[in-house]
């Protein structure tokens, strides 16, 4: 190890190993591809892509378009911010108290504490009030967070992944399907 390397916090190594195996593992598969989502053998059409840039509502509410963003976030390595989300909709949706706690302490330990394995960049005063809310679960203790995270997905990764080629390409590949559709009738 060089000099410079070992001066720093084993956290940051640590931090570095796994973005470099999640890196290598993107540049095995140089090429993105729609198909490594699991929502079945056919590609979205070409009306459903261009509904997906009406609003980003209506891009997670489509099987198809939420593992085609989801797949874009992996390749940015910020797939934290839409498991966060989701995350938080199974708890507000949770009806067992029971079950609350669990899964807070889940949540608060994968994507809010310092130290998460996939830490969600929200501000401290959020980080602090969501800690707080933890006192006393509620269905809606992660709301400040959770709505911070879907803003920063609707105003930034969300513009981000209209003008990426992975969306340009899917929008492609719907419109030669469509032109094939049409020759074969």
């Amino acid at each position: 190890m060089c000099k410079g390397l070992a001066s720093l916090p084993s956290c940051c190594l640590e931090r570095a190993n796994v973005l470099k195996a999640r890196l290598g593992s993107i540049l095995q598969k140089p090429n993105w591809n729609f198909s490594r989502c699991k929502m079945g053998q056919t590609n979205p059409t070409l009306e459903e892509c261009l509904r997906w840039k009406q609003s980003f509502e209506k891009l997670l509410s489509s099987k198809r378009g939420l593992c085609a963003f989801t797949t874009f976030l992996v390749s940015e390595f910020s797939e934290e911010n839409i498991a966060f989300y989701f995350a938080c909709e199974d708890y507000r949706n949770t009806k067992s108290a029971s079950k609350l706690s669990d899964k807070a302490q889940k949540i608060y330990d994968e994507f809010i504490s310092t130290d998460a394995p996939r830490e969600i960049n929200i501000d401290h005063e959020t980080r602090d009030i969501t800690k707080a809310n933890l006192l006393a679960l509620t269905p809606s203790c992660f709301d400040p967070a959770q709505h911070k995270i879907y803003m920063l997905m609707a105003k930034d990764c969300y513009p981000r992944f209209l003008r990426s080629p992975a969306y340009k390409d899917l929008v492609q590949q719907a419109r030669q399907g469509t032109k094939n559709q049409e020759k074969k009738v």
